[in-house]
C-alpha cells in the first residue's frame, strides 16, 4: 500500500511514503473504574457518528442494533428538553452524519444520501446521478450548500446540484471521514494516515501525513481541524488555508474521539475511559480539565449553544452529557 505524502506548508508539491501498517482503530476500553461525570441518557445501540444541531433537535446519533448483522439504519435525536429520545428510521444503512445547522442532517448511503428532517422525524433518499452502486462513506457541506461526498473506493465527489456530480477524483485508499472548514473540505484516509484539502471546484492541492495512524477528525469553530492519531498517541491540529500542521501533542492511552468547543479541544482516551479538554491558545496544548466517561468513549460532540459536551459510548453504555464542560463552576 502506498501512503500519501508530505507537502510543505504552502507548497503544492506532494511526496509519497510507505504506510507501514493497516488502518488504526479505537482501542478496546476496560471496565470503568470511576463514575462518569454529568448525566447518562440511555442509548443501547451501536453508534457510528453524531452531530449537534443548532436548533431544538440537540444531538443526533447515527447507529443501529447488532442482531447478527450490524446496520446503521437509525438516527436517534436527543433533544435539549430532556424528553425521551426520538428514533428516525432510515430506508437503508448509512455510513456517516453531518448537519446543516438548521434542523436537517445528511447521511451517505449506497448510491446517494439521506436528507433527514430532525424535527419532523422523516428521512428522504436522494440518489446521485450515475452512482447507483457507489458506496458513499462520508459527506460534507460547503457554506454555500454545495455537497461533497467520499466513497469506499477512495473517490471524492463534489456535487454541482443535489443530484449531479460536478467533479470526481479517485486518489485515496478510502474516504473514511470528511469535514468542511470554511471553503475547504478535509479528507481523512486512515489507510494512508493522511489528510487532504479539497476545494469546491474539486481540486485537491495539498496532502499531509497525519501521524502514525489517524482515526478521527473534527472541525472546530475557530478554523482548525482536529485529528486523533490513535496509533501515534497524539493530538494533531491543522490549519486549512493553507493546509498546515500547526500543533501536535502527546495524548496517551489511545486517543480516539475529538471535537472542539469555543475554548477547548476535546480528546477521548478509550483505553482510560476519559475525556480531556486542551487549551490550544498558547501554541502548546495545555490540559485544562479531565472527566471520567462512559465505557468506550468513541464519539464526542459539543453543543456550543448549551455549553454541553456529549460522549457517546461505543459499548452500549449510553450518551453522557457534561453540562458547562470546561467552564468555571
Amino acid at each position: 500500500m502506498v501512503g500519501v505524502l508530505l507537502t510543505g506548508c504552502a507548497s503544492k508539491r506532494t511526496e509519497t511514503a510507505a504506510a507501514p501498517l493497516g488502518p488504526a482503530s479505537a482501542a478496546l476500553a476496560p471496565a470503568p473504574t470511576a463514575a462518569p461525570a454529568g448525566d447518562i441518557r440511555p442509548y443501547p445501540g451501536h453508534p457510528v457518528a453524531a452531530v449537534v444541531d443548532a436548533g431544538p433537535a440537540g444531538l443526533a446519533v447515527l447507529g443501529g442494533a447488532d442482531a447478527g448483522g450490524f446496520a446503521a439504519d437509525t438516527v436517534t435525536v436527543f433533544g435539549r428538553d430532556h424528553a425521551a429520545p426520538r428514533t428516525i428510521a432510515l430506508p437503508a444503512p448509512a455510513a456517516a452524519l453531518t448537519g446543516d445547522g438548521a434542523g436537517r442532517a445528511l447521511a451517505p448511503t449506497r448510491g446517494g444520501y439521506f436528507d433527514v428532517d430532525l424535527a419532523g422525524g422523516t428521512a428522504r433518499r436522494v440518489d446521485v446521478d450515475g452512482e447507483k452502486q457507489t458506496e458513499f462513506t462520508a459527506i460534507g457541506r460547503f457554506p454555500g450548500g454545495q455537497l461533497v461526498l467520499g466513497s469506499a473506493d477512495g473517490s471524492v465527489f463534489v456535487l454541482s446540484s443535489p443530484t449531479a456530480v460536478g467533479h470526481r477524483d479517485k486518489k485515496f485508499t478510502r474516504v473514511d471521514s470528511l469535514v468542511v472548514q470554511g471553503n475547504t473540505a478535509i479528507v481523512l484516509d486512515r489507510g494512508q494516515t493522511s489528510v487532504t484539502a479539497v476545494e469546491p471546484d474539486g481540486s485537491a492541492p495539498q496532502s499531509l501525513r497525519a501521524g502514525e495512524g489517524a482515526t478521527s477528525m473534527a472541525a472546530d469553530s475557530l478554523g482548525r481541524v482536529l485529528v486523533a492519531d490513535t496509533r501515534g498517541e497524539e493530538l494533531l491540529v491543522f490549519g486549512t488555508e493553507p493546509l498546515m500542521l500547526r500543533q501536535r501533542y502527546p495524548v496517551r492511552q489511545a486517543p480516539y474521539g475529538v471535537t472542539g468547543s469555543p475554548s477547548l479541544a476535546w480528546v477521548s482516551q478509550t483505553a482510560a475511559n476519559a475525556v480531556i479538554g486542551y487549551d490550544l491558545t498558547t501554541g502548546i496544548p495545555v490540559e485544562k480539565v479531565r472527566y471520567p466517561t462512559v465505557q468506550q468513549p468513541n464519539i464526542l460532540a459539543y453543543d456550543d449553544a448549551a455549553g454541553a459536551l456529549y460522549v457517546v459510548s461505543g459499548a452500549g453504555a449510553g450518551v453522557q452529557v457534561i453540562q458547562k464542560a470546561g467552564r468555571p463552576a
